[in-house]
C-alpha cells in the first residue's frame, strides 16, 4: 500500500466523512492527532484507523497518543 500525504488513505465512507466533517482533508493532517480523538468521531472504527496508522508509518510518521 503507497500512500500519499496530501490524500487520505482509502478508507470506509463514513470514516472518510468524519474526516472531512471535523477538518482533516489529508493524511499530513492527522500526524499527531490522538487516536483517541479520532476514534471518537461518528464513523470512525478500528480497521480505518489501524489503516490510517499504516499509512503514516510509511512515511516514518504516526498518530500522537
Amino acid at each position: 500500500m503507497s500512500s500519499d500525504l496530501d490524500t487520505l488513505p482509502k478508507i470506509s465512507a463514513p470514516a472518510t466523512r468524519a474526516l472531512h466533517n471535523a477538518g482533516y482533508a489529508t493524511l499530513r493532517d492527522l500526524v499527531g492527532v490522538s487516536r483517541a480523538e479520532l476514534a471518537e468521531l461518528h464513523g470512525m472504527g478500528p480497521k480505518a484507523l489501524g489503516i490510517i496508522q499504516s499509512a503514516l508509518e510509511e512515511h516514518n510518521l504516526t498518530l500522537g497518543r
